[in-house]
């Protein structure tokens, strides 16, 4: 994590850097700039993947932090709208990298890093190391389980995972629509597994699911 947020800052400027090269044994590096490849607008992407490097560095945290937007410090950095921007720009220009959701990573036949958890494993990025994240965290820690997913605990979970979230009206003047908003979401959570699947995403488990029915949809007032 450190190593990459110096990546991102511009500090390690070349491929076969020494602490780069601590990281991969045995292996030949090669003598090639990096250039930066980040997203354009603003995204929840960016505030996913900044959020990481501000855990994982506190000299990004001082220096840049997280958010939808913030100012790219290295200067090789190039900008790209969108998934599909930056994942063009990282195939098309030598000695790239960048950051997008897994699914342009596939799509796009895209090379990426193992990384570094919490647990000390190095981890790739994956259909079950995102189930694992999902599985570490403590989603009752904050209302409405706005958490962050980065860092999650255990050996398998890939640490700059995130989920998608809704926001509802605890309270609103139709209640008859708010129901059928969450019938919606409760025949997603029962049948939409396959569907999310196809799509690259990772389906919650089903205890979350339970605890969400429980301690969130409780709060909408609905009748």
């Amino acid at each position: 994590g450190p190593v990459l947020a110096e990546m991102f800052m511009g500090t390690i400027s070349k491929w076969n850097d020494p602490k780069f090269a601590a990281l991969n044994p045995g292996k030949k590096l090669p003598d090639q700039a990096i250039t930066v490849v980040h997203r354009a607008d603003g995204s929840g992407t960016t505030f996913n993947f900044t959020d990481y490097l501000t855990a994982a560095s506190k000299d990004w945290a001082d220096k840049v932090g997280k958010g939808n937007v913030v100012k790219w410090p290295a200067a090789t950095s190039i900008g790209g709208k969108g998934n599909e921007g930056v994942a063009a720009n990282v195939s098309r220009t030598k000695g790239a990298v960048g950051y997008v959701e897994y699914a342009y990573a596939k799509k796009n036949k895209l090379n990426y890093l193992q990384i570094q958890n919490p647990a000390g494993k190095f981890v790739a990025p994956d259909d079950a190391t995102f189930a694992a994240a999902a599985n570490g965290v403590d989603w009752s820690s904050a209302p409405g389980m706005g958490v962050s997913m980065v860092n999650a605990k255990g050996d398998q979970s890939w640490p700059i995972s995130t989920a998608s979230f809704i926001l509802m009206y605890k309270e609103r003047a139709d209640k008859a629509q708010s129901a059928e908003v969450l019938k919606f979401f409760d025949w997603a959570f029962k049948s939409g597994k396959q569907a999310a699947t196809e799509l690259d995403y990772v389906p919650l488990p089903d205890k979350l699911t339970d605890e969400i029915r429980a301690k969130v949809w409780s709060q909408i007032k609905n009748k």
